[in-house]
């Protein structure tokens, strides 16, 4: 294995989104990340098996009849092997398997036991379903998501499943990894997806509490209710993005644009004038194509990109020059990040079929192969 991370073991418990995404972070960077999946070879929710599933990459897959207690047997033994566990069911489910924490952690004091839920393990929603969606709306932040007289709009799934969960999840689990490398001992990380969003929100709270946002949709710096932070629809029906915040790049905007010397973008900041100015902007991108304005405004200061779509993101001339998009199994994808000078990270594999590696994830647990036949007449893994 290739990365920072490696000699370290992962065991995760498949299920989808948020948890996978950690571990997909967790084996791009090096550590190997074994997968246990159901004997059933059904891996729940809604996602599809199959080895161009990006989430997946880079892990090896063991599938073990959870209902057993030969299978529960097996999933100890191999937490007790691991340095770290990252599990995404509702509270209380990983001990009425006998796979939580107590249990665990008695087996092994080193093992970093890494949570996923929406709504964390403790607190009046904890043992109720629930999606990206209703997190980040519970935490305060979709409701800043959206234009000025329209609707709060989902940013997707990114907010919640990823920015504020699978990703707070690593960096939880790499911390709490760290603390055990330098002679603590293992603990639980509660990885809600609720507290993960308001802490992607501090930036926007630290602004309110300093008396310079307004919590109306679409009427602040960053939420599209400036005129020099936007998106413009250009000739051809195509997009473009504007970001000149500050003074020097958005007088580079004006001079580039023609409005140098029209006194109605002096008062940048003013509120109050912002509608009026994001129309003559409108309709100066509105004039050409998205083509010609990235003839114009590319490689400025403006602050400008061409809004792509992920197509289109992979043929840029900046994203292939750095490779930001690798195949895997005939899959574009992107590329491990962020990257690193001294323990670079190797092209990830693709994702493994449920049970691809039982056999050898068994014999590396000591068990025979005569023992391994046994555990597959009676269900216990497939």
């Amino acid at each position: 294995m290739a990365g920072p991370l490696a000699g370290l073991r992962i065991v995760e418990f498949a299920g989808i989104g948020p948890g996978p995404f950690c571990g997909m972070m967790l084996a791009d960077h090096g550590a190997e990340v074994i997968r246990i999946d159901r004997a059933s070879g059904g891996r729940g929710g809604s996602q599809p098996i199959s080895n161009k599933d990006i989430l997946a990459r880079g892990r090896k897959s063991i599938a073990l009849n959870l209902k057993e207690e030969q299978g529960i047997a097996l999933a100890r033994k191999l937490c007790a092997s691991a340095d770290g566990l990252i599990e995404g069911f509702r509270p209380g489910v990983m001990e009425r398997l006998g796979l939580g924490p107590d249990a665990l952690l008695a087996d092994n004091p080193k093992l970093v036991y890494g949570r996923m839920t929406g709504w964390g393990q403790t607190g009046p929603y904890a043992p109720y379903a629930g999606h990206d969606i209703n997190y980040i709306a519970l935490a305060g932040a979709l409701a800043h998501f959206g234009r000025a007289g329209g609707k709060p709009t989902p940013p997707i799934n990114m907010v919640g499943d990823f920015g504020g969960g699978g990703m707070m999840l690593a960096f939880g689990m790499v911390s709490a990894l760290l603390n055990v490398a330098r002679g603590g001992e293992g603990q639980v990380i509660d990885a809600a997806m609720t507290d993960g969003t308001a802490v992607l929100m501090s930036m926007i709270h630290g602004m309110a509490n300093q008396g310079v946002w307004r919590e109306d949709l679409g009427a602040n710096l960053l939420d599209t209710g400036a005129h020099f932070y936007d998106v413009y629809e250009t000739a051809d029906g195509k997009f473009v993005s504007i970001g000149s915040i500050e003074p020097q790049f958005y007088a580079e905007l004006r001079a580039r644009l023609g409005l140098g010397e029209d006194p109605d973008f002096d008062a940048q900041m003013n509120p109050a004038q912002w509608p009026a100015l994001k129309d003559r902007l409108a309709a100066i991108f509105k004039s050409k194509t998205r083509a010609e304005w990235d003839e114009a405004l590319e490689h400025t200061d403006v602050c400008y990109a061409p809004v792509l779509t992920m197509s289109e993101a992979r043929e840029h001339p900046h994203i292939a020059a750095r490779e930001t998009f690798i195949d895997v199994a005939d899959s574009p994808q992107p590329a491990p990040a962020p990257r690193y000078s001294g323990t670079a990270t190797a092209r990830p594999s693709p994702a493994p079929m449920p049970g691809d590696d039982s056999d050898a994830i068994l014999r590396e647990l000591g068990i025979g192969q005569a023992d391994i036949a046994e555990l597959r007449e009676a269900g216990a893994v497939s």
